[in-house]
């Protein structure tokens, strides 16, 4: 008896649809499980991450805006005030460069005098209304933070790391430094280490 060659063609056809049948099957079994009010309890967790995290970002910026208008209060005339430094230290050296003896000498140089120091009292109080600040730390303790040490001084009978000498002096506006005082600094013993709270000073930048 002869097989049936349309029977064995037909084997593979039907154990394929019975396979895509039981996945079918399975398909609404496995969307069954997922639970809607989690799926919305997570969406919802989510949302409200972002949300968060914009808020933050928003109020970051707006801290920023701030600070930058303080700066910018503060600040502004800050170009002007060192460029104006300039002008204060040419008054200072010309009120140095004359003597008591000139002054006595001559009334027309003691009057010139005078006049040079009511400017330079324009000039100071015009910087102390904008919180410009002179800084001349003679005697001071050296402060890398404000001060330009120019060279070292032996012999100064100081503790080393004292400022014995302002060449020229500094300017800070509020707590912003406008320019280092330049100074000479006293400089220990080679065979004495400086003194508690005083330190060698590095002159060479």
């Amino acid at each position: 008896m002869t097989a049936d060659p349309e029977k064995n063609e037909e084997q593979p056809v039907d154990e394929a649809a019975q396979q895509e049948a039981a996945a079918d099957a399975e398909a609404p079994e496995e969307a069954a499980e997922v639970d809607p009010t989690e799926a919305l309890a997570a969406e919802n967790a989510e949302l409200k991450d972002r949300l968060m995290r914009a808020l933050a970002e928003v109020e970051n910026v707006r801290r920023r805006a701030d600070k930058d208008r303080q700066d910018a209060a503060k600040f502004g005339p800050s170009g002007l005030a060192k460029e104006l430094l300039a002008v204060a230290d040419n008054l200072g050296r010309a009120l140095q460069a004359v003597t008591e003896e000139d002054r006595e000498a001559s009334a027309s140089v003691k009057n010139l005098v005078v006049g040079v120091e009511m400017i330079e009292k324009q000039f100071m109080d015009a910087f102390e209304r904008f919180h410009i600040k002179r800084i001349d730390p003679l005697g001071e303790k050296f402060s890398y933070e404000r001060h330009q040490a120019m060279s070292e001084a032996t012999g100064t009978g100081q503790p080393s790391g004292t400022v014995v000498q302002v060449l020229q002096p500094g300017y800070m506006m509020h707590d912003r430094l406008l320019r280092p005082a330049m100074v000479v600094v006293a400089k220990g013993e080679p065979d004495s280490a400086p003194p508690e709270g005083h330190a060698s000073v590095d002159t060479t930048a």
